[in-house]
């Protein structure tokens, strides 16, 4: 008997702390994982390289867009099967997707395409279009001319005419993140409001830009990031903290200190407690990275660490947010541990990763 409950602590002790989804080349979406770095399982997708994945809202779809052919993919998450494939596509039409957004039902996905279309002679590239994409029809059912096509500078949008799209909780209005914060509705992309990020309220901001994408929401109609401004005066740069409430429409920003070269997304705790954000000070021989830990109560810097630099990377968490993760232009994923930020285990998982990461409990 005692044997048994010791079995039973140990097995409770060393539980894997979830999974974690990220695609890789040449086309496949690769489920690792967390306690001990495994490959569980290597999910081929049929239209190609995937290039970015997007969780839906009740957390059981997996929104797979891919570069080959403008391809999507649906994986269900309690079977790691994929449920739906379809190309955009054609002999004489190709697309250029970005930003794609579920809306709440998981029906539709919400982005900005360029088509390009093939002539006997030439290539013609149109302008940027918001477009509806339904899941059940496989195809394009509508596109609006965007709002970087009708005479707006799509300034940090991200290319295309595009930058991140998020959607309104009751599915009714889309937010496009660029130098401004663009409210439309769903329904037929019209413009509703301008949150301008340019010129903020405060004086003492002459410029401010958001940053990070579906990484960085921390719960359903929030959006927490980092941003980056300077002053009017001497335009030194700093960060902060940004909090925008996809209901209200209303922004709270918290300075935080001087702006380093550069920062990655930050990951939120479950507990809402802490966020993580690596960044990155100086260039080639000089380059120099730490892990910053900020406390999201106090808005200020916790505890920091230098650890070392890789070329190109991308920063994850674990689902439990116990674990901190430097991945991305590689076979290999260093894991840190959250609290000490000490570096505990190299993964070699055998692909070369591309097109983001996601946990899943």
């Amino acid at each position: 008997m005692k044997l048994l409950v010791f079995l039973l602590i140990l097995s409770c002790v060393f539980a894997s702390g979830g999974t974690l989804y990220l695609g890789a080349y040449p086309n496949i979406v690769m489920i690792v994982d967390t306690a001990d770095g495994k490959v569980l399982e290597r999910i081929p997708l049929v239209t190609g390289l995937p290039t970015g994945l997007r969780l839906s809202n009740d957390k059981k779809t997996i929104f797979v867009t891919t570069n080959d052919r403008s391809g999507v993919e649906v994986i269900d998450i309690a079977t790691r099967k994929v449920t739906n494939h379809f190309v955009l596509n054609s002999e004489t039409h190709r697309y250029r997707l970005n930003g794609a957004a579920p809306d709440p039902d998981g029906k539709v996905l919400y982005a900005t395409t360029t088509e390009i279309i093939k002539h006997a002679d030439r290539f013609e590239i149109g302008k940027p279009k918001y477009t509806v994409i339904d899941l059940a029809q496989q195809k394009i059912v509508k596109t609006v001319d965007s709002s970087a096509a009708q005479g707006d500078t799509p300034d940090a949008g991200g290319g295309n005419g595009g930058g991140a799209f998020e959607v309104s909780p009751d599915g009714q209005y889309l937010y496009q993140f660029r130098n401004q914060v663009i409210v439309m509705k769903s329904s037929d992309f019209s413009i509703v409001e301008r949150i301008d990020l340019g010129r903020p309220e405060d004086p003492s901001e002459d410029s401010l830009s958001l940053g990070g994408l579906q990484e960085a929401l921390s719960e359903p109609g929030q959006r927490v990031t980092l941003f980056n401004f300077s002053d009017p005066i001497v335009h030194n740069k700093a960060f902060g903290l940004a909090h925008f409430d996809l209901n209200t429409r209303k922004f709270e920003f918290t300075p935080i200190g001087p702006a380093p070269v550069s920062m990655t997304n930050l990951r939120i705790t479950p507990d809402k407690k802490m966020g993580y954000t690596v960044v990155t000070e100086g260039t080639l021989g000089n380059k120099r990275c730490e892990v910053w830990g900020i406390d999201m109560g106090t808005s200020r810097i916790a505890k920091t660490s230098e650890i070392p630099c890789r070329s190109r990377f991308s920063f994850g968490m674990s689902p439990d947010g116990k674990k901190l993760y430097m991945y991305g232009a590689g076979f290999e994923i260093d894991v840190y541990d959250a609290v000490t930020f000490q570096h505990e285990a190299t993964w070699d998982l055998g692909n070369d990763m591309r097109g983001g990461m996601i946990g899943v409990p």
